[in-house]
């Protein structure tokens, strides 16, 4: 998993299909190699420390709960 301290009213992109170079962010990769797969966009309603999710099997995505 990635630590990230989010900010509150922020909008991510959390890379879903993995070919991100800005993990755990998107930075459109995923156009190219899986256009099939889109990132999971989310907007924190609180600044927070939290873990994002670098294996992409979470059942909770954007955030890790330890599927790795």
């Amino acid at each position: 998993p990635f630590p990230v301290e989010l900010k509150a009213g922020k909008k991510y992109a959390w890379c879903a299909c993995g070919h991100s170079r800005s993990q755990p962010f998107c930075d459109g990769t995923h156009k190219k190699v899986t256009p099939g797969i889109s990132p999971l966009r989310f907007t924190p309603e609180e600044d927070k420390m939290a873990w994002l999710c670098g294996c992409k099997r979470t059942r909770s995505p954007p955030y890790c709960d330890g599927t790795h």
